[in-house]
């Protein structure tokens, strides 16, 4: 599994009202009905309105590579320019082992 967590950063609001346009044109729900893709949600750091966090997971690279192709892109990218948003990427690789039982006595569920 890779976890992409992108940082959109913008002044007035504008991170937030992108993630918006992008659940309320649809965008976002075809991303999440892509092949491979396990996770597409934004979050909105509580210490910095003027960013949204978007959790973007994907089953491996080929599906990553699939929808960094797809015209889905030039969608994106042109509401990032609408909404003149800045971004910081950070990018992760699943451990196949999942959480451990020594990890699991932290976490209540």
């Amino acid at each position: 599994m890779i976890t992409v967590n992108i940082y959109y950063t913008g002044k007035n609001g504008s991170a937030q009202d992108f993630a918006r346009e992008m659940e309320k044109t649809g965008t976002a729900d075809q991303i999440r009905a892509a092949k491979g893709n396990l996770r597409y949600e934004y979050f909105v750091p509580m210490n910095d309105p003027e960013t949204v966090l978007l959790i973007d997971c994907w089953e491996d690279q080929a599906s990553l590579d699939r929808h960094h192709a797809s015209p889905m892109m030039k969608t994106i990218a042109a509401l990032r320019e609408k909404y003149d948003l800045h971004m910081r990427v950070e990018r992760f690789i699943g451990d196949e082992n999942g959480i451990t039982d020594r990890d699991k006595r932290y976490i209540k569920e």
